[in-house]
């Protein structure tokens, strides 16, 4: 006999329901099932009926102070059983937790403002401390948000990436060689408290493009308050790039700005300039191994959820454009421990 579990089919209940009325005990029901007893005492319990629970014309008359208990017995029938069976089957992986209207409500007002399921599960517990209800975990929003009954809501809209379906990961691209730039060092020669993420000050480098010949983009993250810092640019280029980088180091505390780390897109080339004017170096990561630059690919991606792809930038004003950085850098991260990244930031600037 296999030892693998097997829910109990229509016809073991029909054979369950003669054999209850023929008052044959649970552990004989069960050998001649060739079951376990504890599955029959369960099936038993869960499923059994009575009949005055469900319509008033099992309910007979009796006076207020007659006190006895139960008007019917409880009884086991196949077919009642399997409806129950069939009911508890479709809730068995329903995001139940999505049933508490506060949650809800927290839910979609944290969705609109951009959050991801993670921040939202996990800055729960910080907003509704001791409510057992105010939790959920990341996946069941997923669930939740991408389930066939919300398809009208459209919910998956307000994720970061805004995919109608949740899709897998696939196989990245090959690893090709860089083009030549001049006095390239790369990543591998980074110190390694710069890779552990254990000393302050070491910051990752990007581009975002705008549309129609609108500019870009400068952006840099640091590794590790997760703090974003964000320029419009006329041009991706080397020189409008360095430009951003030198005003960026300017306004910060020089213990904020130690290294950068860049991919080895052509407005990087200038890179030993900076070097020479503020001291500060900077490596270059593997050709098409963005995870090296993870943290500043992740918040291009969330800069990307403002200002999709084909948007001119000149239709965004420096005021809609400065909010936009703001409420990204005033975000819950859950590798922060649901701090934002300006709050650790800031605390690390004035140590």
């Amino acid at each position: 006999m296999s030892t693998g579990y097997k829910h109990v089919s229509l016809d073991e209940r029909v054979q369950i329901e003669k054999l209850v009325d023929q008052d044959n005990s649970v552990r004989q029901i069960a050998r001649r099932l060739g079951r376990s007893p504890s599955t029959i005492s369960r099936e038993v319990e869960r499923r059994s009926w009575r009949a005055s629970n469900t319509s008033a014309a099992y309910t007979p008359y009796r006076p207020a102070g007659l006190k006895t208990g139960e008007v019917t017995k409880k009884q086991y029938r196949a077919t009642v059983a399997q409806d129950h069976a069939n009911r508890a089957a479709a809730r068995s992986h329903a995001p139940w937790r999505m049933r508490h209207d506060p949650l809800v409500a927290y839910v979609h007002e944290r969705l609109r403002r951009g959050w991801t399921p993670g921040e939202i599960a996990g800055r729960l517990p910080l907003d509704h401390p001791g409510q057992a209800a105010m939790r959920v975990c990341h996946e069941t929003l997923y669930a939740w948000i991408y389930a066939d009954e919300r398809k009208d809501h459209q919910l998956w809209q307000y994720l970061p990436r805004g995919q109608r379906k949740r899709r897998k990961r696939g196989p990245g691209r090959k690893t090709r060689r860089a083009k030549h730039i001049k006095y390239r060092v790369g990543i591998e020669e980074r110190p390694s408290e710069v890779n552990n993420r254990t000393e302050f000050g070491h910051w990752e480098a990007d581009s975002v493009l705008g549309a129609g010949g609108t500019g870009g983009i400068h952006t840099e993250v640091e590794r590790t308050s997760r703090f974003l810092v964000a320029t419009k640019i006329p041009s991706v280029s080397a020189g409008h790039t360095l430009d951003a980088q030198a005003q960026m180091i300017a306004a910060l505390p020089a213990h904020a700005v130690k290294s950068i780390t860049a991919d080895n897109g052509t407005e990087f080339a200038w890179h030993y300039k900076l070097a020479d004017a503020t001291g500060v170096p900077t490596y270059f990561a593997v050709p098409y191994s963005a995870w090296q630059r993870g943290t500043n690919e992740h918040f291009n991606g969330r800069i990307r959820k403002y200002i999709p792809k084909r948007t001119r930038l000149d239709t965004i004003s420096d005021e809609e454009f400065t909010d936009i950085i703001t409420e990204i850098n005033n975000r819950p991260r859950k590798t922060l421990g649901w701090h934002t990244p300006a709050e650790v930031f800031n605390d690390l600037c004035s140590t």
